[in-house]
């Protein structure tokens, strides 16, 4: 007898980006409706928070009836419904966490809280069937650089972070410097191939007693100093060859600190994720360096790279499997650690009868 497929509602909406998703057994998505606020923000330079909230608010309840009439599906298929509590901003996190508390109480669907970062690890179970624990995955994104060990589904262990900026900020902050706009990474990513990534010696950062970790400040600090520099001087700059030496210098970084992590950690398997793993010129340097040194690479499709619910569908699906649940006072946490649950239980430890 075949067990039954459980089905996921997935809910994010964590900072710029509206979404919901219907996934099946962890790794099939039958919907992912997006609404993205880019163009809205691009006119400030970047996500202004008030604006991303009152959007979150406009725009969710249609994007989970179209996520759910995609699909094929109502609400008596649901088995589940996941949303992103944290990180992120706070009141963008309240709009989905809120809906997915409501949707919760009118239907009677278990609620289950997933945690963003875990989020983006558990996009490269959609496309990868064969991926399982244990691995070594790196997400990289506007607001974090992690390297994290994945022991099992739904158990982390965080090997390495940035000490200053992540590395999306970085890009994001060289972008609009260089006169590229927000945002950042994209436009680095398409510029960067009409320059020279060697025209320029920008800095890799290390931090001193901890080969592993990340840092971005400095090298951010070398590309405005070199700015500066040119413009004090009168001369110009190719923002094609500024845009791929910096690239290049954060590329390097990742690779070589992540590879090396996986090589002592004796893990077999690398991913990346996150809004970073989308960069063109970062994936096709992990496919080279891991074929040299003999990783299996695995990676999101750069759809699943960016926020999306299909991500917490399916990190969802696996806390919901072992157990795991949120009662209705679950809260949103801006600065909720991966590891850390917070209003999620398990049905077996007093929480629930």
């Amino acid at each position: 007898m075949m067990e039954k497929d459980i089905l996921v509602l997935g809910i994010e909406s964590s900072c710029d980006e509206t979404a919901a998703s219907v996934v099946k057994n962890g790794r099939v998505v039958l919907s992912n409706t997006i609404y993205s606020q880019i163009d809205l923000h691009t006119l400030y330079g970047g996500v202004v928070p008030e604006i991303a909230s009152r959007k979150h608010i406009e725009k969710i309840n249609r994007v989970i009836k179209k996520s759910l009439e995609e699909a094929g599906v109502s609400l008596n298929d649901i088995d589940a419904i996941a949303v992103t509590y944290g990180p992120g901003l706070v009141g963008a996190l309240l709009v989905g966490v809120s809906a997915a508390k409501a949707v919760s109480f009118a239907s009677g669907i278990p609620l289950v809280g997933v945690h963003h970062i875990e989020g983006h690890i558990s996009a490269n179970y959609i496309e990868n069937p064969d991926l399982k624990p244990p691995f070594m995955c790196l997400v990289a994104s506007g607001g974090h650089s992690h390297l994290v060990l994945v022991k099992d589904y739904g158990e982390y262990e965080i090997i390495a972070r940035t000490r200053d900026d992540a590395a999306g900020e970085a890009f994001d902050k060289v972008a609009r410097a260089i006169g590229l706009g927000y945002p950042g990474g994209p436009k680095i990513d398409k510029i960067s191939r009409e320059g020279n990534p060697d025209a320029i010696a920008f800095p890799r950062g290390k931090v001193e007693g901890s080969e592993y970790d990340f840092s971005f400040s400095g090298l951010k600090s070398a590309v405005l100093n070199y700015l500066n520099g040119c413009r004090m001087k009168g001369e110009e700059f190719s923002q094609a060859d500024v845009a791929a030496s910096f690239q290049k210098a954060v590329v390097e970084v990742l690779v070589e600190h992540s590879l090396k992590a996986a090589k002592d950690y004796g893990v077999k398997t690398f991913a990346i994720a996150g809004g970073v793993a989308s960069n063109s010129h970062l994936r096709e340097a992990f496919e080279a360096e891991c074929a040299k040194r003999g990783f299996n690479f695995v990676h999101p499709s750069p759809i699943f790279c960016t926020d999306n619910a299909a991500m917490i569908g399916a990190a969802g699906y696996y806390e919901f499997i072992k157990g795991y649940r949120s009662t209705l006072d679950l809260n949103a946490v801006p600065n909720l650690q991966i590891g850390e649950k917070v209003g999620v239980f398990k049905e077996n430890d007093g929480q629930f009868k």
